[in-house]
């Protein structure tokens, strides 16, 4: 695999670091800031709230741009927006410090995988995708963790200051390794052929799918703490530990998912969402010891990361001829997955079902987007022309149609 592919994985890394600390650094934000815990939880809706907005947008601006500056650009962005975060002097300009930083997340993992797609043969699209990707799911192994002990140790402000480090060391590595020719932008579609690829149904059934199979992963992770010291006993202690194991069980599944898509694509997505769904209907009976239970989180990780890629690499197959905005707009579906299914977790909390009830609801959701890829294998089957085999993935004016055989 081609060493441009670590660059990409460094940024990845920070983006990943800086989504999810600030969990862990709640209580030490709203302390320091004199603000409630609710009121801080608004941080993490804040960054979110960025990457759903700043993912289309920024891709879509940036159609015409050379990709290897865009990539660059986005993580000077990041560099900023977590600076500004270290230096906040209150609650409202964190929030808006946050909001920027959260915008370049979904087009750089977006244009990213554009990126790592085109430096490798067609037979390991999906494994230079998974490659990237590693630097998200090692930041909630390692990188998370540390960020955290940081900010406990030697306060919030620090952590934020050594994410802006690692977007540093990723702009050199981008400037460094990935190649002039490969980070041109693909066509001359520009903003109008972007946004015409969105006009795909396959692509929206491929955003679909995302929206419900990692919901169902939210569904449940956001539940999770609850589930692990009330259902199986753990203290709260060792919570942390646990969450590592979820990075460890989602590291392998990105990395197997990346290699068996690429030898099928579409089987890999049924075979992970059937997984995931299996997993999480078993959440209630894995839930009742503590050795299951932690089996139960690592599997919940393995499973959802597989369809990872596969989700990725097949949106941007139906957007061939302009993929930047809607590979972007896939890392907007990631987070309204996020939103969406921590809603409906609590909707099961709060009708009364139990402790480990998100966790079916997040079942349902995995059977809902098996539903929604049925219907896009369903719709590939009827574009196949008779005369010729083939299916058009794409078509966006002024564009030759991108055909498979």
């Amino acid at each position: 695999m081609p060493l441009a592919l670590l660059a990409l994985a460094v940024g990845a890394f920070g983006i990943g670091t800086t989504e999810f600390v600030m969990m862990g650094l709640l209580p030490d934000v709203a302390n320091d800031l004199h603000i409630s815990i609710p009121t801080a939880g608004h941080l993490v809706s804040a960054y979110a709230l960025g990457v759903v907005i700043g993912a289309p947008l920024l891709a879509a601006l940036t159609a015409r741009m050379s990709r290897r500056t865009v990539l660059i650009a986005l993580m000077g962005m990041f560099v900023v927006g977590n600076a500004l975060s270290a230096f906040a002097p209150g609650d409202d300009a964190l929030l808006a410090a946050r909001f920027l930083s959260g915008l370049p997340h979904g087009a750089f993992f977006g244009v990213g995988a554009v990126v790592a797609t085109a430096m490798v043969p067609p037979e390991r699209k999906a494994r230079s995708v998974s490659l990237m990707f590693l630097g998200l799911t090692v930041a909630n192994v390692a990188g998370v963790p540390v960020a955290t002990l940081v900010g406990q140790h030697l306060g919030w402000r620090a952590t934020f200051l050594g994410v802006s480090v690692i977007g540093l060391a990723a702009i050199a590595s981008l400037a460094l390794l990935i190649p002039h020719d490969r980070g041109r932008a693909a066509s001359s579609a520009g903003l109008r052929g972007e946004l015409a690829a969105l006009r795909s149904v396959p692509v929206w059934l491929a955003l679909g799918t995302t929206v419900a199979g990692f919901g169902a992963l939210f569904a449940a992770y956001s539940y999770v703490t609850p589930m692990l010291t009330e259902s199986a006993g753990f203290a709260e202690g060792d919570v942390t530990l646990l969450l590592a194991l979820f990075g460890v069980g989602a590291t392998a599944g990105n990395l197997l998912g990346g290699r068996l898509a690429d030898h099928s694509l579409r089987g890999t997505l049924f075979g992970g969402l059937a997984s995931l769904g299996l997993v999480l209907l078993l959440f209630p009976v894995l839930m009742r010891a503590e050795w299951s239970a932690a089996l139960a989180v690592a599997l919940l990780g393995m499973a959802a990361f597989v369809t990872g890629s596969p989700l990725q690499l097949m949106v941007m197959e139906k957007a061939a001829a302009a993929p930047s905005l809607a590979s972007s707009a896939n890392q907007a579906a990631f987070n309204l997955a996020n939103a969406g299914g921590a809603w409906v977790g609590g909707l099961a909390l709060a009708a009364g079902f139990g402790t480990t009830s998100p966790a079916l609801a997040g079942a349902m959701l995995a059977l809902l987007g098996l539903g929604v890829a049925s219907v896009a294998w369903a719709v590939d089957r009827r574009r196949v022309t008779p005369s010729a085999g083939r299916v058009v993935t794409s078509h966006v004016p002024g564009e030759p149609a991108a055909l498979h055989h």
